[in-house]
């Protein structure tokens, strides 16, 4: 390891939340993507989830791949480094975004699948070196506090994709013939990409190595704390995804809201806004901040939320989220700094807000599905954190197995799309229950470690 020093890990980390803040913004574009093709191609729900399919199956892929060279050859990460590993991953992404031109130029829907799946093999990459490097950035008491909040950023690009990705596509370029109203905003991401790794590749950043040898084989699938965590991730990524990649089909329904799908990228904004609202107060919450410092900081985000949602839509829906932002501090104090606890409570509050969907309609219905992505907010830090602890040599290969389990966020929207086709798009939200039962198991008993020698 090289210069360790606090600024130079400080340098590090805010280069690397606009890194969090890229991917994140590019995944909830898909959430547009979809009723986008679903109507430039006339698709069904079941083949318009193709698009999230070949997106996080890249996940999987890419995953399976590195485990691979990670158990024959060693591991990649430890031999090139975080630094390099972030700047081919932009590069593949880059080239990934880049292929919407042409996949618009024919109008080939098979084309964009391609190249989704071709951003997703960098976005793999991107995953398997940032996450552990955000968490070995300082204190391991403080990582999850870390990962809350570099995933705060990567949700602050999650609630703006919709909001101007449904202007880009369904406003500005809506005159554009085909699918060409992709073209040029995919071009500029392609663009921001390669910059981005340009950027980096100039950027100091501290180099970390592992001397201990790493003996070949599946030694990181030893830890029972990472296994569990696996199908947690699993789970998670299936439920977040399947939920956001519904959202509009679910809101334009006469039953739930009745407006455009313009109108509704609104509401899709505040469901992945509450995951970035959501996992600022994570990563004050679970630092080691003083009470005092919490009690106050905590409630002043929660009040600033209440008022931008109110300036957004109106402050009689604001009232509504208001109950929920409470219920999230709640949630917060009650979990006492513990991610575990964090983590099963807000599951239990996740499958409570589905419950009620499932049972009603309206507004109630409307505003307790965009409310579970508040909950959702800690959900991806607290597992990965849990389940990559103790892991120690392992680390790598551990994480490279985690960002493999995104593969739900691939199948599980493709079931929600099927019962979607077969049975409705409000009976469809049964299929993150699953989700958020097993994830509130993993913070009861799943995540306890096991460390081995």
């Amino acid at each position: 390891m090289s210069d360790n020093s606090p600024n130079i890990y400080r340098r590090a980390f805010v280069g690397l939340t606009f890194l969090f803040f890229m991917w994140g913004f590019m995944t909830a574009l898909n959430d547009i993507l979809i009723p986008y093709l679903q109507d430039a191609f006339t698709l069904t729900h079941t083949k318009a989830m193709l698009i999230q399919f070949a997106f996080f199956t890249s996940y999987f892929i890419g995953s399976v791949i590195y485990f691979i060279i990670s158990v024959y050859k060693g591991d990649p990460i430890n031999k090139i480094g975080y630094k390099k590993g972030i700047i081919i991953g932009l590069i593949v992404s880059g080239i990934g975004a880049l292929l919407f031109y042409p996949a618009a130029q024919f109008h080939m829907y098979g084309f964009f699948l391609s190249a989704l799946f071709i951003m997703g093999l960098g976005f793999t990459l991107l995953q398997i070196a940032a996450n552990p490097y955000v968490a070995i950035l300082g204190s391991p008491d403080s990582a999850s506090s870390r990962l809350n909040l570099a995933q705060g950023f990567n949700s602050l690009g999650t609630t703006v994709a919709p909001i101007l990705g449904g202007y880009l596509v369904f406003i500005f370029f809506k005159g554009s013939t085909g699918a060409d109203a992709v073209k040029v905003p995919y071009l500029v991401f392609a663009l921001i990409f390669m910059i981005m790794a340009f950027a980096i590749s100039k950027t100091p950043l501290p180099r970390f190595t592992n001397p201990d040898e790493v003996k070949p084989g599946f030694q990181a699938l030893k830890y029972p704390q990472l296994v569990f965590g696996m199908i947690a991730i699993f789970m998670y990524v299936g439920g977040e995804v399947s939920i956001g990649s519904m959202l509009i089909s679910y809101i334009t329904l006469p039953e739930i809201a009745g407006i455009n799908a313009a109108e509704a990228s609104i509401y899709v904004s505040i469901y992945w806004g509450g995951q970035m609202i959501g996992r600022f107060l994570g990563a004050i919450s679970l630092s080691d901040t003083n009470n005092l410092k919490k009690y106050i900081s905590m409630p002043l985000i929660s009040i600033a939320a209440y008022v931008i949602i109110g300036l957004t839509t109106s402050f009689a829906s604001a009232n509504i989220y208001l109950v929920f932002l409470i219920l999230n501090l709640l949630g917060f104090f009650i979990g006492k700094s513990l991610p575990n606890r964090t983590l099963y409570i807000f599951a239990f509050i996740n499958i409570i807000f589905l419950a009620i969907a499932l049972s009603t309609t309206g507004e109630i219905a409307l505003w307790t599905i965009i409310g579970i992505g508040l909950f959702n907010s800690i959900m991806w830090s607290n597992i990965f954190t849990l389940a990559i602890s103790g892991l120690g040599k392992y680390t790598s290969q551990g994480s490279s197995l985690l960002v493999m389990m995104i593969l739900g966020g691939a199948l599980l929207p493709l079931i929600m799309g099927m019962i979607a086709d077969g049975y409705g798009v409000h009976i469809s939200f049964i299929v993150p229950v699953a989700s958020y039962i097993y994830i509130a198991f993993y913070g009861i008993r799943g995540y306890k470690p096991k460390n081995i020698s």
